[in-house]
Parts: structure tokens; C-alpha cells; sequence
């Protein structure tokens, strides 16, 4: 009789995931800024990953000169909170951590790296389109609750 595997089988465990970013919630006319990614078709905050060694106030700095062309103007920057969903556009599993923060653009936001497009979207807006993230849907909804977008 054999008991436990066959020999040369391994077994794969996952571990869930957690993505780790900061974002940007600029607003202008009661709408937030969403940015799309190149061969993408979902918007998304504006921000990314918080890399090793940086915290998320770093990070949104950092990333919202290489995807915006910007920087933050001194004193506007405000934490509006962590918000946890599933993480778009990745496998199963995966796990999206937020870190999410108020703030006005010292120069007009264009899109910059790999940014294809940005737009400004009511709650309505973006929920009508197709492609929805979850994470930017929780901070529209929080955003609408405090009475700073249509």
C-alpha cells in the first residue's frame, strides 16, 4: 500500500493576495477624476502601488507625477480613508487596500506613463459604465455621502 503523495507531486497552496496602493480623490464640478491605463478599458483612482520602503503619502506623490504630470499643492492633502474591495482586474482572491487621500493638483492633470485617458464622472456616470472597480465605486459612494459629488 502507498500513503501520502506519489513522488514528485507537489502541492500548490495559494495565499490570498493583497494589493497595497494610495489614490488620489480630485474632485472638480462635483465629479472625481478616474484615469484609464493603456490596453485597458476599466477607469481606476489615480495612483498605484505603494512600493517597499515608501509610505502611501510618498507613493500618491510619486504617482501622481508619473500618471498625471502634476504635483500635489502644499497643505490641500487630506486622508479620506482605507477602502478594501476585491481587487479589479486581477485573479480571484486578490485584494485591494486603498489608501485614499483628498487633494488639488498644483497644474492641470494630463494623462502621463501609462495613462491613456482621464475623465471626470459623476456617481451616475461611473456606475453606468461598463467596466466598474470596486475600490473607486466605494470612495464615489463615500464622497457622495459626504455631499462633495453628484
Amino acid at each position: 500500500m502507498c500513503y501520502g503523495r506519489p513522488a514528485g507531486l507537489f502541492y500548490l497552496v495559494t495565499v490570498p493576495a493583497e494589493i497595497r496602493t494610495a489614490a488620489l480623490a480630485h474632485i472638480r464640478d462635483r465629479k472625481l477624476l478616474q484615469t484609464r491605463s493603456v490596453g485597458k478599458t476599466a477607469f481606476y483612482m489615480a495612483g498605484g502601488k505603494i512600493d517597499p520602503g515608501e509610505n502611501a503619502e510618498q507613493a500618491l506623490h510619486r504617482e501622481i507625477r508619473e500618471e498625471l504630470d502634476a504635483g500635489i499643492v502644499d497643505g490641500t492633502l487630506e486622508h479620506l480613508g482605507v477602502f478594501e474591495a476585491p481587487a479589479y482586474g486581477h485573479p480571484e482572491g486578490t485584494d485591494l487596500h486603498m489608501t485614499c487621500f483628498l487633494a488639488e493638483l498644483s497644474a492641470e492633470p494630463r494623462p502621463a506613463s501609462e495613462i491613456a485617458e482621464l475623465r471626470y464622472f459623476t456617481v451616475d456616470e461611473y456606475a453606468a459604465m461598463p467596466d466598474v472597480a470596486p475600490g473607486s465605486m466605494l470612495v464615489f459612494r463615500r464622497l457622495q455621502s459626504l455631499g462633495l459629488l453628484d
